[in-house]
C-alpha cells in the first residue's frame, strides 16, 4: 500500500476510533458512578413501584432525578435508550486499525525475528487465536466460577492469571510493541463480547417478557451488571496498552511482559477505589483511597524499575570521537534508507541524501536516540554505538560536512 494512502487511513481509522472509545467509555464510566451512588427512594410509593435506588443530581444548570428499577418497571417506554453502539464501533475501528497497522504489516510490526521466527501468516493467525482463546477462557471463567458468596473474588484471581499467562505468551511471541497492543486489544475485544453475548441480549430477554406480561428473571440484570463491572476494570488496563507504543522504555524493557502486568494491575486498582468512591459518597462513608495509592505507588516503582541506566562520564581530559557526518550518512544508508528511501517514502521522510538527513536532524534525534523507537523493532540492528554517533553529532549542531 502507498505510505501516503496507509498514513492517511491509519490517521482516519484511529481518529473515528478515539471519538468511539471516548463515547463506550464515557457512558461506562457514566453508569457504573450512577449504580454505585444509588440509595434506596425516600418516597414509599416509589419503593412500591419497584424503584431500587435513586440519585439526585445537578449539571448543566438543571436537577436531574435518576431511578432504577432493579428487576423490571412493569412496562416498556416508548423511548428507550439502548447503550451498544459506542461498543461496537468501538471495536469495530479498532480491528480496523489493528488490521491495517500490524496485520498488514505483519513482517514488520507484528514480527521480532530476534525474539520468534516464524512466517506472517503464523503470526496473524496466532494473533487472531489471541482474541478468540481469551474471550472463550474468560466467558468459561464467569459462568462456571462466578456465582456464590466469594464467585467475584475467584473471577477477578482467575482473570488475572489469565491475562499474567496470556502477557508473557505474547511478549515473547511478537516484538514487543505489537505484544502489549494485542494484550489490550484481546481484552477489548473481550469488552465488546460482554456487550454482544450477555448484556444486550439479556436486556432484550427482559424487555420481550414485560411486553409479553411475563415474570422478569432477575439474573439476566445481575449477569449483566457483573460484566459491566468487569468492563469498568479492564478499561484503563487497556487504555494503557493503547498508547504504550508511544513509549520504548514500557515494551523494550528486559521483562517487559511483568512491565505491562503491572503497569495494567495500577490501572485497574486506580479505577477500582473511584468505583468504590462513588458508594462511599452516596453512603457518607470514608472513600477507600487506599486502592489509588496501591496502584500509584505500583506504577511509580514499575518506572523506577524500568529506567534507563546511567550512562558512564566520559573522564576529564578523554578524547571524544567527532562526528563526522559522512559516519551518520553512511549510518543512514545500512540501517535507514531500505525504509526511508527513493522507493519506500514510510512516514514521507527520505534519508538518501545528505540534504534529506539534515533536513530530517530532529526527528531522527528524536526517535533514534530519544524514544529509540527507530527502527521498528531494531530490525536493521542499529547499535547503541550508532546511536551515540547520532546524538554527538546532532548536539553539535547537526553539521553537514
Amino acid at each position: 500500500m502507498d505510505a501516503y494512502l496507509l498514513d492517511t487511513v491509519n490517521m482516519l481509522l484511529r481518529w473515528a476510533h478515539i471519538i468511539t472509545g471516548i463515547a463506550w467509555i464515557g457512558a461506562s464510566f457514566y453508569f457504573v458512578s450512577l449504580d454505585n451512588s444509588l440509595t434506596p427512594p425516600k418516597n414509599s410509593q416509589d419503593a412500591d413501584k419497584g424503584v431500587g435506588g435513586e440519585q439526585w443530581g445537578v449539571h448543566g444548570g438543571g436537577f436531574y432525578h435518576h431511578q432504577k428499577y432493579p428487576v423490571s418497571p412493569g412496562y416498556v417506554p416508548d423511548q428507550l435508550h439502548w447503550s451498544m453502539w459506542e461498543s461496537y464501533s468501538t471495536w469495530l475501528t479498532g480491528f480496523a486499525l489493528f488490521t491495517v497497522m500490524y496485520l498488514f504489516n505483519a513482517s514488520t510490526f507484528l514480527i521480532d525475528k530476534s525474539l520468534f521466527d516464524w512466517t506472517p501468516a503464523a503470526a496473524i493467525t496466532t494473533a487472531l487465536g489471541f482474541f478468540v482463546a481469551f474471550w472463550l477462557l474468560y466467558d468459561l471463567i464467569c459462568r462456571t466460577l462466578g456465582r456464590g458468596r466469594h464467585g467475584d473474588l475467584i473471577v477477578g484471581g482467575c482473570v488475572f492469571v489469565l491475562i499474567v499467562i496470556a502477557s508473557w505468551l505474547s511478549c515473547h511471541l511478537f516484538a514487543g510493541r505489537a505484544a502489549f497492543l494485542l494484550v489490550g486489544a484481546m481484552i477489548a475485544t473481550t469488552m465488546s463480547g460482554n456487550v454482544f453475548f450477555w448484556i444486550i441480549p439479556g436486556q432484550r430477554k427482559v424487555v420481550a417478557a414485560i411486553k409479553a406480561g411475563q415474570p422478569v428473571d432477575p439474573v439476566h440484570g445481575q449477569r449483566g451488571k457483573q460484566r459491566s463491572v468487569h468492563n469498568t476494570f479492564f478499561t484503563l488496563p487497556v487504555l494503557f496498552s493503547m498508547m504504550s507504543n508511544h513509549y520504548g522504555f514500557t515494551y523494550g524493557a528486559k521483562h517487559n511482559w511483568a512491565v505491562l502486568v503491572a503497569i495494567m494491575t495500577a490501572g485497574a486498582l486506580i479505577r477500582l477505589s473511584f468505583a468504590l468512591r462513588h458508594k462511599a459518597l452516596a453512603y457518607g462513608k470514608p472513600v477507600p483511597w487506599h486502592y489509588a495509592v496501591i496502584g500509584t505507588l505500583l506504577l511509580a516503582c514499575t518506572l523506577w524499575a524500568v529506567r534507563p541506566a546511567p550512562q558512564p562520564v566520559a573522564a576529564a581530559g578523554a578524547p571524544v570521537a567527532p562526528a563526522r557526518f559522512a559516519d551518520v550518512q553512511a549510518v543512514a544508508t545500512q540501517r535507514c534508507v531500505m525504509c526511508h528511501g527513493p522507493a519506500l517514502q514510510s512516514k514521507n521522510v527520505r534519508l538518501d541524501t545528505a540534504d534529506e538527513v539534515a533536513r530530517h536532524a530532529q526527528a531522527i534525534y528524536q526517535q533514534v536516540v530519544v524514544l529509540k523507537l527507530m527502527p521498528i523493532n531494531n530490525a536493521t540492528q542499529l547499535t547503541e554505538e550508532e546511536r551515540a554517533l547520532i546524538k554527538r553529532w546532532f548536539e553539535a549542531g547537526a553539521p553537514t560536512h
